[in-house]
């Protein structure tokens, strides 16, 4: 259920947050972030063998030399390319869109900043930027390289959050916004945070308090109370009234429209807009407490090559058939599976000698042709573990405990509506000045004094606090 998280006094303003901690990044100043442990590299295993790509260039490019000669030399030019992508799209993810349908002087400076920066770029990169935004990853890596396991294992970045395969048009975008994931100003590099990623939460909470926030956790939030138009505070589901001059919301928009404010407030477009905004969930999560490390075939024994993320996606037919169960309403037999070992980074979060295995697992459809997940939950958790185990043999004598969360688990713990990770799809038509709905991008509501700071906002979901950052900067703007 979504949680009242925040409540921050000023001279002039009292604002109250509900959903993610994330909002208030901006808004309160940079929290001393907890250290990250980074991931060296994603090693996808084989068979036989495997594709193993690391954080040092030269080894990498060795390593694409086994499998094609070409795709190492096309790997450097692919990564300046997609660098240059990245430094065009991310003024894009701070700025508050522009309507286009409007003939505001905001609007128009803003759409007339994206037209001159476009037009700046050299003509290749205008070629690239066009079919980012409208081909599937697969086609799009297809233009690059020849390797069929190297392919697979990009494009499945292009499918995380969505209900799409790796040959549907706009995963190459999606593929895009994953590869702006940065530490310290360098694209492409991942880490854990020590602690785990609750502490990123817990270091922003900790400047909050700093600053003068209130933090209620565990109080479930019954309504959104608006009078005369505008949003005035909330109720609690136990009766508590808090109430305030500005409410935002990180929660998804239809929760927070449909479920806390009510459709009787709202203009029947917005609603039927809304209605039509997509989630359809499509991955789930399986957490294992393992009494020793996994043993891949591929590359036996502990090393650095369980450091990274272990990717099982080795081929795009592969890929392909996981999506195909979905299509059909079933969740996928032999699953797409992005794997971290997080005590390998900080022993903190298992005990010694023992291990902690997070599997992030795709597709996993929120709906279910024929069954429900509360019948398929320990079955689903049977699939990954059986994908797992076709790859590391020992993975089964190993678990001491798994948690397995389905879409509907995602959904009834989290608040996170169909089970969606980025609070509505990441494609075309819910992005930008389209999210969540057209006319209503800018972090303002129909509702006045209400606020969508969350991932069902633009740039959309990642662990950033781009969303939050931003409506922040546009309830700034509206009461100075």
């Amino acid at each position: 259920m979504p949680r009242l998280l925040q409540s921050r006094k000023t001279e002039h303003l009292h604002v109250l947050t509900i959903g993610s901690l994330l909002t208030w990044t901006s808004a309160l100043g940079a929290a001393p972030a907890p250290p990250a442990g980074p991931l060296d590299g994603t090693i996808t295993p084989l068979d036989d063998d495997a594709l193993w790509r690391v954080n040092d260039h030269g080894k990498t490019r060795r390593e694409l030399a086994r499998h094609s000669k070409l795709d190492a030399e096309a790997y450097e030019e692919f990564g300046k390319e997609m660098l240059q992508m990245c430094r065009f799209v991310k003024p894009i993810l701070a700025m508050t869109p522009p309507d286009p349908t409007t003939i505001s002087l905001d609007a128009l400076r803003k759409l007339m900043f994206l037209g001159q920066r476009f037009r700046a770029l050299p003509a290749e990169e205008k070629y690239n930027q066009v079919q980012l935004m409208t081909m599937s990853a697969v086609d799009f890596l297809d233009q690059w390289f020849e390797t069929d396991v190297l392919k697979a294992t990009m494009a499945a970045s292009g499918i995380i959050g969505t209900f799409l395969g790796i040959r549907s048009p706009g995963t190459a975008y999606v593929l895009l916004h994953h590869y702006m994931g940065e530490i310290d100003g360098a694209f492409r590099a991942w880490g854990l945070p020590k602690g785990g990623t609750g502490a990123v939460s817990a270091a922003i909470a900790s400047a909050a308090r700093a600053a003068g926030a209130e933090i209620g956790t565990s109080a479930s939030i019954g309504k959104i109370l608006v009078e005369n138009g505008s949003a005035v505070g909330v109720a609690l589901e136990n009766g508590d009234v808090f109430r305030a001059k500005v409410v935002a919301s990180s929660v998804d928009p239809r929760r927070t429209f449909l479920s806390m404010v009510g459709r009787e407030y709202l203009p029947d477009e917005f609603v039927q807009d809304l209605r039509r905004y997509r989630f359809r969930g499509s991955s789930g999560k399986v957490n294992l407490a393992l009494d020793a490390l996994p043993n891949f075939t591929c590359r036996a024994g502990p090393g650095a090559h369980l450091r990274g993320a272990i990717s099982i996606s080795p081929s795009i037919d592969y890929m392909e058939r996981a999506y195909d169960d979905a299509k059909y309403g079933r969740y996928s037999r032999r699953p797409y599976l992005d794997v971290v070992i997080p005590s390998l980074t900080d022993p903190t979060v298992a005990p010694p000698g023992k291990h902690v295995m997070s599997c992030f697992v795709q597709y996993a459809p929120y709906h279910l042709v024929g069954s429900d997940w509360d019948s398929e939950r320990d079955r689903f958790g049977d699939a990954v573990i059986d994908t797992l185990s076709e790859f590391a043999p020992n993975i089964k004598d190993i678990i001491l405990h798994r948690q397995v969360l389905t879409p509907l688990d995602l959904e009834r713990e989290f608040g996170l509506t169909e089970g969606n990770i980025f609070h509505g799809e990441l494609t075309r038509e819910q992005l930008f000045f389209l999210r969540p709905v057209a006319g209503w991008a800018r972090y303002r509501t129909p509702i006045r004094h209400l606020y969508l700071c969350g991932s069902g906002a633009h740039p959309g979901g990642g662990v950033m606090g781009a969303p939050g950052h931003n409506a922040a900067l546009a309830i700034l703007k509206d009461w100075r």
